[in-house]
């Protein structure tokens, strides 16, 4: 027997999932909680497996629960292009697009000009985040396209690899750094962050003593620790402004690694989130101009 799924039971899960809490769901829906009860239960009924486990106050979805949930979103941008299409509905589309900040003033509006002139009815949400919320977001649906930086020797074979940029030591124009300087005064990201890493192994590695000075959640708090001159930090060379200048060779700093960049898409992609898939690539080649050769197939992130 062949089971259909409710497509307004879909949508429940998946705004439950995405506002963090069924009863936000249900009154976003306009639906009471009895009802998103029901819908809950009749899907787990339908699958044969649990979906969801309580997890303190609230539902999480277990394995099974986050692959429903990633066809979900598939199925109902389908439906609702489909619809839209047909003219069945007035609302549009709506593809989900993550990259880092350091692409927002080029590739981010190019791609979005380019997608608009193809597809001007697609709502495009855009979202930044480090590199390995992005790839999270890809892997359980919450974004389709992404592009996220990877280290250039990760065993991952995540996506598509688009190239590999080449990661630099920065600072304000006006800072003049001693080689006698120590500890080195270092504007970082947060934890997790692939440069930030980079960084403190390669001064470890050096025996280069060093303190962090700066601690941010953004790149543009990252050009104004520096304007502030604060110390130096690292990022590669795409998207520097003016007033920020590359001190490889100063200051006896140590030899960093290059970054690989890499496009990563949702699985069972539809044609609208496909065509922006293809022209992300582009426009990231276009702009960024990776050093690496590309390669010829795409694989799911």
């Amino acid at each position: 027997m062949n089971i259909a799924f409710d497509i307004d039971a879909l949508r429940t899960i998946v705004a439950g999932v995405e506002l963090h809490s069924f009863a936000r769901a249900a009154a976003q829906l306009g639906r009471t909680q009895s009802a998103v009860s029901m819908q809950l239960k009749k899907l787990e009924q339908q699958a044969g497996t649990p979906l969801f486990v309580r997890k303190g106050r609230g539902l999480v979805p277990t394995n099974a629960g986050e692959a429903l949930i990633a066809y979900a979103r598939q199925i109902i941008a389908l439906n609702d292009e489909a619809a839209l299409k047909l003219g069945a509905i007035s609302t549009t589309a709506t593809v989900r697009l993550g990259l880092p900040q350091d692409f927002f003033e080029d590739v981010m509006p190019a791609t979005m000009l380019e997608y608009a002139r193809l597809h001007p009815g697609v709502h495009v949400e855009v979202q930044a985040g480090p590199n390995h919320i992005l790839a999270e977001e890809i892997r359980t649906g919450r974004l389709d396209v992404a592009i996220v930086f990877f280290a250039e020797n990760s065993a991952a074979n995540h996506g598509e690899l688009l190239g590999s940029l080449p990661m630099r030591w920065l600072a304000h124009k006006n800072v003049v750094l001693s080689p006698l300087v120590e500890p080195l005064p270092l504007v970082l990201f947060e934890h997790h962050c692939l440069f930030r890493q980079s960084a403190l192994k390669s001064l470890e590695q050096a025996n280069k003593r060093w303190r962090v000075s700066v601690t941010t959640p953004s790149l543009p708090g990252i050009w104004a620790a520096l304007r502030s001159q604060l110390g130096c930090a690292i990022r590669t060379e795409h998207g520097l402004p003016e007033d920020i200048r590359c001190i490889d060779n100063e200051c006896s700093l140590p030899a960093l690694p290059s970054i690989a960049l890499r496009l990563l898409c949702c699985s069972n992609t539809s044609p609208v989130v496909q065509d922006l898939y293809d022209i992300l690539k582009r426009e990231t080649i276009r702009l960024v101009n990776p050093k690496q050769p590309l390669r010829k197939t795409k694989s799911s992130g």
